[in-house]
């Protein structure tokens, strides 16, 4: 099959990195969904260009059927060749039966009940540091609450020392949104990042963090303990021991992941409920809401926008036709927003039932790992902050990062009234 480049439209840009620094392109998102629901996206950096995947159905055909549309060339736009992705794959870049390799070493880490005993000792660490915040009155959000906890709380699963969780913060913030200049020097469409091709995101950055875990994984090859990296390099699974380059990508993909969509979570769950105070005065009243208000935050601001896949074989969507080889891209922002899916998609709603959202991605494989996880942390945050503040408002607007794959908040400074 040729594949024609149609449906399509003239000048369209939803990948453009600026124009989320200043909001989610809802409009053009909506127009696709009713006119153009599969619609080729021409690409401005050489790169062939890739379909759009902007209804809820569609995308979840997508991420589930693997066979027909693989993770194998990357999950992001870029394109690599043979070398890169031998260099920097890592398990959300490989399909099954290889995933299921990877993600049988650590599955059992990110059960109900192994997160469940990361409880207590996150509420804890949530404790102390909303109250070091709130003897402030004043503070930035971002940068003094959601930017600090997950980590802290992810270095202690994944084995690493909690004095290190701001260093690996900023390494994490300088690959993951590594098109913001205000987390790293080398933004990949502002300057040359050819020299780091091999190493993910095209980040120097990734560098430091390889080096991070394959000193942390050496150490627990000698004195294994009870953690993810001692894991990572010491089980053999069916196939062998993992390669110090898988260790280094696996270390690297929990770090970032793990951080990024939580934080970002949060950030976005603080701005709907200042934005919606009578919300907020209800999950004080009842915070056993809680949990279904946090389904809520995730399924309207989906911290990760988007997965690219790529056509193994000929095939359709909508009836239009898609070529072996084709980049497809489904929008978890988009799908999330579904008006046949979800009724008046745009109103934040508390109490929405169902919520089949999209934010951690879709039966299948390669639903995100650390899903219950993530879940726990945002609730366990916000029953602490809630019984503790009456009022929160922003002292000036907050700051979006520049990225067209993560739809973070850079800084938010805000002023709280204690309960």
């Amino acid at each position: 099959m040729t594949s024609i480049k149609k449906p399509t439209i003239e000048g369209l840009d939803i990948i453009s990195h600026d124009i989320y620094a200043k909001a989610v392109p809802h409009d053009t998102f909506a127009m696709l969904r009713k006119d153009y629901p599969v619609c080729w996206h021409e690409e401005f950096d050489g790169n062939k260009g890739f379909w759009a995947i902007t209804k809820y159905e569609d995308a979840a055909r997508v991420f589930s059927e693997y066979e027909t549309f693989s993770s194998n060339y990357g999950i992001h736009l870029e394109e690599m060749n043979d070398e890169e992705l031998e260099h920097r794959r890592n398990m959300i870049e490989i399909d099954p039966p290889d995933h299921s390799r990877l993600r049988g070493i650590i599955n059992r880490d990110f059960t109900v009940r192994a997160v469940k005993k990361f409880e207590d000792d996150f509420r804890e660490l949530c404790v102390e540091v909303i109250e070091e915040c709130l003897d402030k009155t004043e503070f930035d959000f971002v940068n003094e609450l959601s930017r600090v906890i997950p980590m802290r709380l992810l270095c202690r699963i994944l084995g690493a020392p909690v004095e290190d969780s701001a260093t690996l913060v900023d390494w994490g913030d300088a690959m993951i949104v590594n098109s913001e200049p205000d987390f790293t020097e080398t933004p990949v469409d502002l300057v040359d990042t050819d020299p780091y091709r091999l190493y993910p995101f095209r980040s120097p950055y990734a560098k430091k963090v390889f080096d991070y875990a394959q000193d942390l994984a050496d150490k627990r090859r000698g004195c294994p303990m009870d953690d993810v990296i001692t894991k990572l390099a010491t089980v053999i699974p069916e196939g062998g021991a993992l390669s110090d380059f898988e260790v280094q990508n696996y270390f690297s993909l929990l770090m970032t992941a793990g951080n990024e969509t939580t934080r970002n979570s949060i950030s976005h769950g603080m701005i709907r409920l200042i934005e919606n105070p009578d919300a907020m005065k209800a999950l004080k009243e009842d915070p056993s809401r809680i949990p279904m208000a946090i389904e809520e935050v995730l399924r309207i601001t989906a911290p990760i926008m988007h997965f690219r896949r790529t056509a193994m074989k000929d095939t359709e969507i909508r009836g239009v036709k898609i070529a072996r080889g084709d980049k497809v891209v489904a929008f978890h922002i988009s799908a999330n927003h579904d008006e046949d899916k979800f009724e008046n998609p745009g109103t934040f709603k508390i109490d929405r039932h169902p919520n089949e959202h999209m934010s951690f991605g879709h039966k299948g494989p390669h639903f995100c790992l650390g899903t219950l996880l993530a879940k726990l942390e945002i609730k366990v945050f916000f029953e602490e902050l809630l019984k503790r503040v009456d009022e929160v408002e922003m002292t000036e607007p907050y700051a979006r990062v520049r990225s067209h794959f993560i739809n973070g908040i850079k800084r938010m400074p805000v002023r709280v009234k204690r309960s």
